[in-house]
């Protein structure tokens, strides 16, 4: 369903360790969201200097309670400090569900969810809708610190296990998700790894996956994206079609969530020679220059 724009009233502002937690009663965007989808909030206030809005994943929602939509976010900059500061009954301009939801599986499999920091965010909502296709999940998460793991209490009480792993080894295992993945996925028996984190992290996952010839579905963190809906061209990536042409794709609209194998993570932040579009790029004989795509899904309903 399109996404739309509402005003919506803060219902809570929490800390959760060094993130913050805010719900919004936004029933509109409640009703439409799909996990792996992200909203876009205007900051600052309606005299502010700051116009691009701040896009973030959402980690819940609850169309039943009142119509509330929970986004967590680490205050980093004059935006999202702002939003820091609200409190309960003040209003938000906020807009979506925006992006292309994460696909889930027709049949039940074992699925692997991994995160990092906040981007472990939206692997909740999913993982309760894997659950309601009868999928088993299994939860690897990281963090710089304890106080920079998104999620782990919940993972383990709904997990049926959850690896936690820190650089500084305050809570878990000592090291990254990487290091900690080929194990992971052997004792989990691991179908399909869903992968929501910093694009450095979502590089390595993706190379490691291929060595299992397992599949990856990739979100990309909002921190990429600025606009949210695809007018600014800021968030771009060179993902390769089904029909094997390289195109450059919006992570905001053609995304975020894309298929791990298509993106060409070696080349993101540059515009690949063979991409449409680049400078002495010329049509494959037969082949149409087509829309960007991320690849088939398998059931993003």
């Amino acid at each position: 369903m399109a996404p739309v724009q509402v005003r919506g009233t803060v219902l809570t502002v929490r800390r959760v360790d060094a993130y913050v937690a805010m719900t919004v009663v936004a029933p509109a965007i409640a009703t439409r969201f799909r996990p792996g989808q992200f909203i876009a909030v205007a900051v600052g206030g309606p005299q502010s200097s700051m116009l691009a809005r701040r896009s973030f994943s959402v980690h819940d929602v609850r169309p039943d309670h009142g119509g509330t939509v929970e986004f967590v976010f680490g205050p980093r900059e004059p935006g999202t400090q702002w939003l820091a500061d609200c409190r309960s009954r003040d209003v938000l301009d906020v807009v979506g569900p925006l992006g292309r939801p994460f696909p889930v599986p027709r049949d039940p499999v074992s699925c692997l969810l991994l995160g990092v920091g906040t981007a472990s965010a939206p692997l909740f909502s999913l993982a309760a809708r894997l659950g309601g296709r009868g999928c088993g999940t299994d939860f690897l998460l990281g963090g710089e610190s304890a106080d920079r793991v998104f999620g782990a209490l919940t993972a383990r009480r709904t997990g049926r296990s959850a690896v936690i792993v820190t650089a500084d080894g305050s809570m878990g295992s000592r090291g990254s998700v990487t290091d900690m993945l080929p194990t992971v996925l052997q004792q989990a028996r691991t179908d399909v790894i869903y992968a929501s984190a910093p694009l450095p992290v979502l590089r390595s996952v993706c190379a490691l996956a291929r060595r299992y010839s397992l599949p990856v579905q990739a979100l990309v963190p909002e921190s990429a994206m600025t606009c949210g809906t695809g007018l600014c061209a800021g968030c771009v990536l060179p993902v390769a079609a089904g029909d094997g042409i390289t195109r450059m794709a919006r992570a905001c609209t053609e995304g975020p969530v894309f298929r791990g194998e298509k993106v060409r993570w070696d080349d993101v932040g540059t515009i690949p020679f063979d991409a449409v579009g680049a400078p002495g790029w010329k049509p494959r004989q037969g082949a149409a220059d087509a829309p960007a795509r991320s690849g088939g899904r398998s059931d993003a309903s």
